[in-house]
């Protein structure tokens, strides 16, 4: 691995985490990226968004190395081996769960143990609390056995055992040592906040390494698309899984900000928040992998979420289920020299009319998998639904979120959405009826205008919103909606049209007409084609694209949210959890479509 100006390509890093927050780590064994004690607080490490300035967890041979990496067994517990001229060494890094919970302290263990030969090792830690937000002043002491380093509250412990004699001096911790065949070392990081400082045992620490394997298996089971995609489901699904913070069940869209959609662009949005449409496609996808009791407790965050700001959606939330507002740029070069880097979003003001569909048809599917809404949850969605009967005229920034509000057809196929599930629900006994004759009437009132307005004979598909001649590849998720016969032509005109105009070679498409000079395609967007080609009947056509399209996953089954379809370079935030789910829903699609009829 070679990095770029101090910075290492999107797609050499790995995620590990426990459920509260993540960590990145890169193939040449430094970990870049870790807010601490939660997703959303202020970086320890963040040399991922400033090279020089961000700070890292280095750890790796002191001589030439090549590196294999994998995710142990069906866990997010990560081994990196190095393979030296010397010999071998093998490095497990975890951030540790307690019998499959969180633990009340954070806890980084990076087991190093030596396979073959001898490999002289090197670490180094430069901490750096909070850089990038206001100025703190920070301290790094010894300790009785460990080095602590201090600041704004926050204790970060460093325990070496086995792995050297740490050295400190204002603003690094270092060591070396190296390893034998059968040697065994490790260095265990903790973090308090304004908390007693827990002593590390180094015989519990490493037992709970193992177990944290164990916990991660248990917690998958058998969850995942039986046949071809079963291995990428499964990965998919522990990549969402990180991407939950489970003291709530609020999931966001990935564990980073800022990281851009072009190199050296300025499309870079932080995306540690709970979109309302990301969270509600999640649940889809795990439904569709029967990983139910997590549904249950990440729907219950977003209609909890919801009450906060009902009859209004807002775009997304805050990991508490708060709402959000403002955006700041932080005092950070940006990876490889892309700025701004930000804290918050500015879509948070937004009007998004699709996101009233995601909720519902998430609703109709909690239901459809043989739940239950209570009478609180009924009477809510049934007031959300009466306010979209006066909104759902206006202009809004559709899903893509951008500056130029208008009648995209994305979010009027979603107000469809919304109004349909509504009606399915009333028919379940899930929904008051006497609300049912208003929701039909904006069902049909929508439809005529989608099909009056938004249907281009020319295109011989829908655009992107009234007299506009740009195709949108959000479009495909009409398969799923039930707008159109998805076996009939003008669905399968649909379908060709979008490809064409879209295509960016090898299965991946652009987001909609126009961005092949702005950004990179959109990972998310190819599997919402094999999803669509599926459903359609056309299956050897959508077999043959999901192979495409999971060729360019990283080494350890991980996307970003977008690629670069000359370089195969990830682009944007990492790892996205919109490309995971989307992944997920599109192998099911290809599996129900070859089931037996």
């Amino acid at each position: 691995m070679e990095r770029i100006d101090g910075y290492a390509p999107i797609e050499d890093y790995a995620l590990i985490g426990d459920g509260r927050t993540c960590a990145l780590v890169a193939r040449d064994g430094a970990i870049d990226w870790l807010p601490a004690p939660r997703l959303d607080s202020d970086t320890v490490f963040a040399r991922l968004l400033d090279a020089e300035r961000g700070g890292a967890f280095e750890l790796a041979p002191e001589i030439d190395f090549r590196v294999e990496r994998e995710y142990v067994e069906n866990s997010n517990v990560l081994r990196t081996t190095f393979v030296t001229a010397r010999g071998t060494v093998r490095v497990t890094d975890a951030i540790t769960l307690d019998h499959g919970g969180i633990l009340p302290w954070f806890e980084l263990v990076r087991l190093v143990e030596g396979v073959a030969g001898s490999v002289p090792m090197r670490w180094r830690i430069t901490p750096r609390l909070g850089v990038g937000e206001e100025p703190a002043e920070m301290s790094i002491e010894r300790l009785d056995g460990a080095v602590r380093a201090t600041s704004r509250g926050l204790s970060l412990v460093l325990y070496p055992f086995d792995t050297g004699e740490p050295q400190h001096t204002e603003s690094e911790v270092t060591g070396s040592f190296e390893t034998e065949k059968g040697s065994s070392g490790s260095l265990v990081l903790r973090a308090t906040h304004d908390e007693p400082i827990p002593f590390a045992r180094r015989d519990w620490v490493e037992a709970r390494l193992a177990d944290t394997v164990d916990d991660w298996k248990r917690w998958l089971a058998d969850a995942g698309v039986e046949g071809e995609w079963n291995e990428a489901t499964r990965r998919s699904a522990l990549a969402l899984r990180l991407l939950t913070y489970v003291p709530t069940g609020a999931i966001v869209a990935a564990p980073t900000t800022s990281l851009p959609e072009r190199i050296g662009g300025d499309r870079n949005y932080d995306y540690r928040y709970a979109w309302v449409r990301d969270t509600a496609f999640t649940l889809d996808a795990l439904i569709n992998l029967d990983l139910l009791v997590q549904v249950h407790a990440s729907f219950a965050w977003l209609l909890r979420a919801v009450e906060n700001t009902e009859p209004d959606l807002h775009v997304f939330y805050d990991l508490d289920g708060e709402t959000v507002s403002g955006q700041e740029e932080l005092e950070l070069d940006g990876y490889r020299g892309a700025r701004p880097v930000r804290r918050g979003n500015g879509a948070a003001g937004q009007l998004q009319l699709g996101c009233y569909g995601d909720l519902l048809e998430t609703a109709e599917l909690y239901v459809r998998d043989g739940n239950a809404l209570d009478d609180v949850t009924a009477g809510r969605l049934a007031e959300i639904l009466d306010h979209l009967t006066t909104i759902w005229t206006k202009q809004d920034s559709g899903i893509w979120e951008l500056p130029d509000k208008e009648h995209y057809t994305i979010s009027k196929l979603g107000v469809w959405t919304a109004f349909d599930r509504a009606l399915r629900l009333v028919e379940r006994g899930q929904l008051p009826r006497d609300r049912a004759a208003r929701w039909r009437e904006c069902a049909k009132d929508v439809r005529e205008f989608i099909e009056g307005e938004c249907w281009s004979d020319t295109r011989g598909c829908y655009v992107m919103f009234p007299d506009s001649d740009k195709l949108d590849a959000s479009v495909l998720r009409s398969s799923r909606m039930g707008f159109l016969d998805v076996q009939g032509e003008e669905f399968s005109s649909l379908l060709d049209a979008v490809r064409d105009e879209l295509d960016a070679g090898e299965g991946l498409l652009y987001r909609y007409s126009g961005q092949q000079q702005v950004e990179g395609a959109f990972v998310a967007c190819s599997f919402w084609l094999v999803e669509a080609l599926a459903r359609a009947g056309r299956v050897d056509e959508a077999r043959e694209t999901m192979r495409q399209v999971l060729a360019r996953r990283n080494d350890v089954g991980l996307f970003s949210e977008e690629i670069d379809p000359g370089t195969g370079a990830f682009l944007g935030n990492f790892p996205q959890g919109l490309s995971h789910l989307a992944l997920i829903n599109a192998a099911g699609a290809i599996r129900a479509a070859e089931a037996p009829q």
